[in-house]
């Protein structure tokens, strides 16, 4: 079974949106040193639950992104296009961490799907 591994909020200003979340929930978050503007969230370790992260809002539609881990990217791409689904932003590397894509559901809601891959570049 594939799971939810990661949120995406996205903010106006990430540096706010990241004050509220520390305030409110204690979040541990700190600004990625990769080349995006994005800050890593991590909500805890002593629960079950995942971590994310913020990002700067790039349109004013742009809502949460949940992202679930699959085995094989292509295929499942596959598999979500046949079932309805739109491609938001093909397959690209995140050096380290895997590959990743963005679609868009039957609905309109856009969701990633990750395929783990520490050799990713």
């Amino acid at each position: 079974m594939h799971r939810v591994v990661h949120f995406e909020l996205p903010a106006d200003d990430p540096e706010r949106a990241a004050a509220f979340y520390r305030a409110v929930f204690g979040w541990d978050i700190h600004k990625w040193d990769g080349p995006q503007d994005y800050w890593l969230v991590q909500t805890g370790e002593e629960q079950p639950g995942i971590d994310g992260g913020i990002l700067r809002r790039m349109d004013p539609r742009q809502g949460t992104v949940n992202t679930v881990s699959v085995d094989d990217l292509d295929a499942m791409v596959t598999t979500a296009t046949k079932a309805g689904a739109k491609v938001v932003m093909p397959r690209m590397a995140i050096p380290g961490i895997g590959y990743l894509s963005y679609l868009s559901d039957t609905e309109g809601n856009t969701f990633g799907m990750l395929e783990p891959d520490e050799g990713a570049h």
